[in-house]
Order: C-alpha cells, then sequence, then structure tokens
C-alpha cells in the first residue's frame, strides 16, 4: 500500500464522497427533465471532454479488438445500465437514501462470485462484514417502509442496475488493462451514450427547465460523478481485490442518507442510522487487510 501513490492511497475517500453525493445530485436533475434525457446530456457533456482531451494529448488506442470490447462492454454495464436503471427507479419514486441503500447489496454479490470469477480467496471476516453490511441495509430499507415505501417498479429498475455494475466491476477486474484513463472515459462513455440511445428514442418528453439548480446538479454528476468517482473506481478495481473495493459501496448509504437528508429532506428514522452504523462496521471488517499483508 505505501508503495502506491498518493491519489490512490485516497482515492476511497474521494470516490465515497463524490459517489455518495451523485444520488442527492441525480434526484434534484431529474425534477426539470425525463431520465433518459439528464443521461443523454451528462453523457454528451462527457463525450465531448473526453474527445477534446483524446485530441489534445493523443493518449494510445487500445491495440486488440478485443481490448475495444472488454472496455465498450465495461462502459455499457456501468453508465447505461447502472444509471440509467438508477434513474428509472428515481422516477419511479425511489429516494435518494434508498437507492443507495439497495446498491449496497453489491458487495454481496460480487464476494459469492468473485472466487469463481477472478479467483479471488474471500475470508471469514470479509464474510462477516459483508454479512453485518447486509443486515443493516435491510434494517435501514425496513425502518424506512413506512415512511417511504418503494414502488415494485422502482425496485425491478434498483435491481436491474445493481446486476450491471456488479457485471461491469466482475468483468474489468477479469478483463480490464491499464489504459489511459482518457482513452477508458472516451470509450466507456460512447458505449454508454450509444447504449441508451434505444430508450431514448421511446421516451415521449425531452422536455428540458433550465434553471440554476439543474445546471448545478447537471455539472456536478458530469464532472464529479462521470469524470472523477468513475474514474477512480476502475482504478481502484484494478489495483486491489474486487471484493474489498466493492465492499466501499456498504459506507455509500450513511453518506448519500445524509446528503439526501440535507439536500431533499428525506427522513431517516433512529433505526435507520443504528442500521447505516451496522454497515459501515460492516465495510470495516470486509475491507481491512490482515496485518501480515
Amino acid at each position: 500500500m505505501t508503495n502506491r501513490p498518493l491519489w490512490l492511497r485516497l482515492a476511497p475517500f474521494m470516490f465515497l464522497v463524490l459517489w455518495s453525493l451523485g444520488y442527492s445530485f441525480a434526484k434534484i436533475g431529474l425534477q426539470y427533465t425525463a431520465p433518459m434525457t439528464l443521461l443523454a446530456l451528462r453523457f454528451g457533456c462527457v463525450v465531448i471532454i473526453m474527445a477534446l482531451l483524446f485530441l489534445f494529448i493523443r493518449p494510445p488506442l487500445p491495440k486488440t479488438r478485443s481490448d475495444w470490447g472488454h472496455l465498450a462492454l465495461v462502459g455499457f454495464l456501468i453508465q447505461a445500465v447502472y444509471f440509467g436503471m438508477c434513474y428509472y427507479a428515481f422516477n419511479s419514486g425511489i429516494g435518494a437514501g434508498t437507492l443507495a441503500l439497495l446498491m449496497s447489496f453489491q458487495p454481496i454479490l460480487v464476494a459469492l462470485i468473485a472466487p469463481l470469477w477472478t479467483s479471488e480467496i474471500i475470508g471469514r471476516r470479509s464474510w462477516i462484514g459483508l454479512a453485518l453490511g447486509l443486515f443493516g441495509t435491510l434494517l435501514v430499507i425496513g425502518s424506512r417502509s413506512t415512511i417511504e415505501p418503494p414502488t415494485l417498479i422502482g425496485l425491478t429498475f434498483a435491481a436491474i442496475g445493481l446486476l450491471g455494475i456488479t457485471s461491469g466491476s466482475l468483468w474489468e477486474k477479469r478483463f480490464g488493462l491499464d489504459h489511459h484513463p482518457v482513452t477508458a472515459n472516451l470509450v466507456g462513455y460512447t458505449a454508454g451514450f450509444i447504449g441508451i440511445l434505444p430508450a431514448l428514442a421511446f421516451q415521449d418528453d425531452f422536455h428540458i427547465e433550465w434553471s440554476g439548480p439543474f445546471i448545478g446538479a447537471l455539472a456536478y454528476l458530469v464532472i464529479g460523478n462521470s469524470l472523477i468517482a468513475v474514474g477512480l473506481l476502475l482504478a481502484m478495481i484494478r489495483a486491489g481485490d474486487v471484493s474489498r473495493v466493492s465492499a466501499l459501496f456498504f459506507m455509500v448509504p450513511p453518506l448519500a442518507a445524509l446528503a439526501a437528508w440535507i439536500a431533499l429532506e428525506e427522513v431517516m428514522p433512529p433505526l435507520a442510522w443504528l442500521g447505516l452504523a451496522c454497515a459501515s462496521f460492516g465495510v470495516f471488517l470486509a475491507t481491512r487487510k490482515p496485518s501480515n499483508v
């Protein structure tokens, strides 16, 4: 760990803050336009920025057809499937804090699949931590069910989004290479943009209510979420065990819930905060490496 650059050692903390705030900013943006319109604007802005950087920096391109395919598939799974389904879940009445909690099931799925997919060994302490995280997540969802009962369609969208980011993380860990970040982002977000076009074509309403809050939300989603947070996530996946990196998602719910409480006035009962604390402790156990590693 000490041989890693400072930015990579700080990456988990930066990622958690940026990713957690993204839930509230996305829900704010969706107050002014439809899900796929917001996502198309977001991805379009990122592709333009990456294309300009690519022309200026001239980074190397993927060397083989399979490298292009791996980058595009990860981009489609994380950008189009994960973010697209999350936006649909928001639009179906799922709160920002609740969606963040549902997405925290990702480490459980990764821990179950990773040993077969990437030959990682999941230790007993990690399993205990993952179980505590799951228990805390269920506690929070149950305590908030009377305040904000999630809809079936919203839960379905969330489940598909969860599968998208889980599959993208596992695929990146097994097949991802150390591509230049500009190249990886350009290919990935282009694939994501193309991936949402069918859904965008079936959307009825393309109206955008341009306002200060909408522009601010869009700017954060482009820069904070798409450019910085996703880049940090992929860098951490390449540098560490995918199960431990994914367990960071258990820390997202308390931060996302706090942000939603402040920005969106989403209520969190006392029992929910207890569940968040339980999930956070589970992350500590699941992500802490043995002293001899």
